[in-house]
């Protein structure tokens, strides 16, 4: 491995969606390890806390600028000299019927989430690739495997990074850079909070589904749980597909639906969210 201490002093970080949830507990917990973060967000402000730590640098980066996101990339990584770790975790929910749900609306998340994260995520591997190692997480969910009803531009735009990321597993040749599909079950964060719904509010198997959402992540890990997760798969310096969450979601589930008839596996998830 050209770069043995990834995680430790000296090593520097790219963190999308630094300011809360999952990207705010890997920041904090790089930081911890010694790892000099450059962490985004939209706003400044909402980065204020993390700005007291002498080895942050806030970027202000919005997914619906693709080019003001690719910039501010690169001039990240130009005053970094380079990043050796690059987590594309950035994203949002939005909450409604395909049928229902204003097209604009769906246009718009998948154009911030999917593409302008893989422009971010091709820039990102160009560099490692210039420089010889590196590390790219690009922070899919386990949505991508279980689509969430009543989600379906977050099931799209997780998939196609997982999917991305997979492509690009049969071209990499040197072994000191890795690509991680890091899939995310539910974690206490306020991701729900920040939701757009775009459903009708009477339709009732809408709320179900919403309702459920709602207590699972009410009952969920705590976010520390996936930082730890992470950060153990980029010391294991290994390329693929790590899953983190509850044992349920993140164990057991993956392995039913592999030994399961789809069938079954959609009953069995439609009973999960109250639908059948």
């Amino acid at each position: 491995m050209a770069n043995p201490s990834i995680l430790g002093a000296g090593t520097t970080a790219f963190v999308t969606g630094a300011s809360t949830g999952l990207g705010r507990a890997f920041t904090e917990h790089l930081l911890a390890e010694g790892v000099r973060v450059w962490g985004t967000a939209r706003e400044t402000g909402r980065l204020e806390e993390l700005r007291r730590h002498s080895g942050f640098t806030a970027v202000v980066l919005d997914l619906h600028d693709r080019a003001q996101a690719t910039e501010a990339f690169a001039e990240a990584a130009r005053q970094a000299g380079g990043f050796d770790l690059v987590i594309n975790n950035a994203g949002y929910g939005v909450f409604g019927a395909v049928t229902s749900t204003e097209p604009e609306l769906w246009s718009r998340q998948i154009d911030a989430m999917l593409q302008t994260t893989l422009a971010l995520a091709r820039l990102a591997l160009g560099e490692m690739d210039r420089r010889g190692h590196g590390c790219l997480v690009n922070v899919s969910s386990l949505a991508a495997e279980f689509p969430i009803p009543y989600m379906s531009g977050y099931n799209v735009c997780k998939a196609g990074l997982s999917a991305w990321s997979e492509s690009v597993l049969y071209e990499l040749t040197n072994p000191d850079i890795i690509v991680i599909d890091f899939r995310p079950g539910d974690f206490r964060t306020p991701f729900n909070n920040a939701v757009q719904h775009a459903s009708d509010s009477t339709d009732l198997r809408a709320r179900q589904v919403w309702q459920r959402l709602e207590e699972t992540l009410a009952a969920a890990p705590l976010p520390a749980m996936a930082a730890d997760d992470l950060c153990r798969a980029v010391r294991r310096h290994s390329s693929g597909v790590v899953r983190t969450g509850s044992f349920f979601q993140a164990r057991l589930s993956p392995l039913f639906a592999r030994l399961i008839p789809n069938s079954w596996r959609r009953a069995a998830q439609a009973g999960y969210f109250k639908l059948s």
